[in-house]
């Protein structure tokens, strides 16, 4: 890893989430896409930036519209605005990345070639490529808090079980493992972490139909059919505080699970679907050291700040 990520002078550590460009080929809506993030991190300048899938679309295009012919152009072009900022940033993939013309392994090797990743290949001998964790370190050297990135996958393995990959077993008993390693160099301690994948789990659904939660659910949640036990993992090891996700474009919400707050992104990307009035953005975080919880506010396409989202009750 090239770039020691740290907390600032004043405590602080922000993170720019975007999400679900679906960049394509560096045609007009792409650089719509580009001009919202160059906007977004010139007004914030953020510590890190965190992108949760779906850089690049590889999938169908009806024909006669163009298609991802040179994935990995596009997904340089793609990162680009972070990159010439010198902004170190991170990345999981998500389901469409690689659906066609491309590996994620050969995705991956693009991604770690760029001057100011943080990203990691992460072990072999577990299920997905893109699995890491990472450190902010506070102001006297030590680690603070922690970030985690899961390879959420593409379709179901199963053939008789339709719908989304789940985050599998290996990749659970991975993030246990680094949990206790991290907490044992830690003098027992659970670091507070956030952490970051593209499809939203299950509980994403169950936060919202049982808990308040704010913001904006225009569209089911798309998670896997299938509930491999991330979450209650997160709970038991104790140091998640937040997760993020795409996935979902014109959903935004958050809502707290369990001490957990399930958080979804705002959805970046012009090249895809999204909903009349509900604008392009980014999703925005700030960690304080010592604090075991997080600020999020969106920033939208227009430059708006959005602090406060629409309470939603269980129900209505």
């Amino acid at each position: 890893m090239q770039h020691q990520l740290l907390f600032r002078e004043d405590q602080t550590f922000t993170i720019t989430q975007f999400t679900d460009l679906h960049w394509i080929d560096g045609g007009p809506l792409d650089q719509k896409t580009r001009k919202l993030m160059e906007d977004v991190l010139d007004a914030e300048k953020p510590d890190l930036v965190v992108f949760t899938g779906d850089v690049i679309y590889t999938g169908y295009v009806t024909p006669g519209e163009p298609g991802c012919e040179q994935p990995l152009d596009a997904f340089r072009e793609a990162v680009h605005a972070v990159e010439t900022r010198g902004i170190p940033w991170a990345v999981v993939f998500g389901n469409h990345d690689t659906e066609t013309i491309i590996t994620r392994e050969d995705l991956m090797q693009a991604v770690l070639e760029q001057s100011h990743t943080v990203t990691q290949r992460g072990p072999r001998d577990i299920h997905g490529t893109g699995n890491y964790a990472l450190s902010i370190q506070g102001a006297d050297g030590e680690d603070a808090a922690a970030l985690y990135f899961f390879d959420s996958g593409n379709q179901s393995p199963v053939p008789h079980i339709q719908g989304y990959d789940w985050i599998r077993s290996s990749q659970i008993g991975w993030y246990v493992d680094t949990s206790r390693k991290l907490q044992a160099e830690n003098a027992e301690h659970a670091l507070p972490a956030l952490a970051f994948f593209h499809i939203p789990l299950p509980e994403y659904k169950q936060v919202w139909d049982t808990e308040i939660c704010y913001g904006s659910k225009h569209e089911p949640v798309c998670c896997a059919p299938v509930n491999s036990g991330l979450f209650a993992a997160m709970v038991e090891m104790g140091d998640v505080i937040g997760t993020f996700c795409g996935h979902d474009h014109v959903n935004d919400y958050r809502g707290n699970l369990h001490g957990i707050e399930l958080c979804y992104g705002r959805a970046t990307g012009y090249n895809t679907y999204g909903k009349e009035g509900f604008p392009r953005g980014a999703r925005m975080i700030r960690l304080r050291q010592g604090e075991r919880n997080f600020e999020t506010w969106l920033r939208l396409a227009d430059g708006t700040v959005v602090s406060e989202q629409a309470e939603h009750t269980p129900g209505e």
